[in-house]
């Protein structure tokens, strides 16, 4: 297969500065707008969602999935006052199916569907324009980041978000911790991983209790922007008012744990062949997620499986209703979606839900008291 455009550049960037680290590789596979995965990758028109794409995600599978997030918004509106207006904002909405759905469970509380002004936070532009058809005159901004949604009570949706942030890579050798980088390799004239000088800079991003305990060989992931938006939500509810709820896959405790990986047409590819036409995502460390947004002043709910997440918020009754309508092949995608979404060997504890609040909210719904 002939090299991508994106390909050839980070050869030629890499020849010329030296090695990168995996974040930045990261980022230029899939945010540049120059072939980044995307921006439309290769051919500027992929759409990675969906049968006939690269992944599936939860709003894809059915639409209970949004529904319920948007009456779990509702229900944190009516905590906070019923302010209006109030923002509602998602992080990287793909094809707007989510927000649709969450959009339409909203009209069940009249007063809350008028409050609200949507913002989507969403780099991609070709992606901006799915949304704009899924989404209409609902939208009432986008942004380049979490940063820049507007002030005042806001209601976040994070779903599927923090595994695509890029991660840095620190690998424990003989000699002490190493960053892992991406570089050129002339004899194989193909992009490979290399490791930096040991340092006691490298080994100051791993957590103490790991960078004691760790073997050779081990490696430790650190998604850097993850934080630093965990830290902004978490400030956003603190001062402003709101409520997040990020739903994504990861783990539940810190540790040592390769997860970087490649996706193409529902199937595993490796993480530096042809750069821009494959998904890279990396398990979100949720405790350290947790950690930032507690810093940052707000309250932390979870994480807990999204099988316990949907279910204490009604999944298995919205489903009955919904098939009560149904047509007999209606009924089967039902099940079968219900399935996907909470049964232990598919989503259901492979996810995690967790929600940021602010001091006094109370236990959101869906989380344990």
């Amino acid at each position: 297969m002939p090299r991508t455009a994106l390909e050839q550049r980070l050869i030629r960037r890499l020849q010329a500065t030296g090695p990168i680290s995996v974040a930045s590789y990261m980022a230029e596979v899939l945010t540049s707008p120059d072939g980044g995965y995307y921006s439309g990758g290769a051919s500027g028109e992929r759409d990675p969602f969906g049968a006939a794409g690269d992944f599936v995600t939860a709003p894809e599978i059915s639409q209970m999935f949004g529904e319920l997030l948007g009456l779990w918004c509702a229900e944190g509106w009516q905590r906070l006052g019923g302010p209006d207006p109030v923002t509602l904002a998602e992080l990287c909405p793909g094809r707007g199916t989510l927000m649709s759905d969450a959009l339409r469970a909203a009209k069940m509380l009249p007063d809350f569907d008028r409050a609200l002004r949507v913002h989507l936070v969403e780099v991609s532009r070709a992606l901006r324009h799915k949304q704009a058809e899924a989404l209409g005159a609902r939208i009432a901004g986008f942004h380049d980041q979490a940063a820049d949604l507007p002030e005042g009570p806001a209601l976040v949706i994070a779903n599927e978000f923090f595994d695509a942030l890029p991660v840095r890579q620190f690998e424990r050798t003989e000699r002490g911790w190493s960053e892992r980088l991406v570089a050129y390799d002339p004899e194989s004239d193909r992009l490979a991983f290399a490791l930096g000088a040991p340092s006691q800079n490298a080994a100051a991003y791993v957590p103490q209790h790991l960078r004691e305990a760790a073997e050779p060989g081990a490696v430790f992931e650190l998604a850097p922007s993850a934080l630093s938006i965990a830290s902004e939500l978490g400030r956003r509810v603190a001062t402003h008012g709101g409520a997040v709820i990020l739903v994504d896959y990861g783990r539940s405790e810190t540790r040592c744990e390769a997860t970087l990986q490649a996706v193409r047409r529902h199937a595993p590819a490796d993480v530096l062949t042809d750069p821009g036409t494959a998904d890279l995502t990396a398990h979100v460390d949720f405790p350290l997620l947790a950690q930032a947004a507690r810093e940052a002043g707000a309250e932390v709910h979870g994480p807990v499986p999204q099988r316990d997440f949907l279910r204490g918020l009604g999944i298995d009754e919205r489903a009955e209703i919904l098939k009560r309508q149904a047509t007999s092949k209606q009924r089967e995608q039902i099940d079968a979606g219900h399935h996907r979404l909470t049964a232990d060997d598919q989503m259901g504890t492979l996810f995690q839900a967790m929600a940021f609040v602010p001091p006094g909210y109370g236990t959101p719904a869906g989380f344990p008291e």
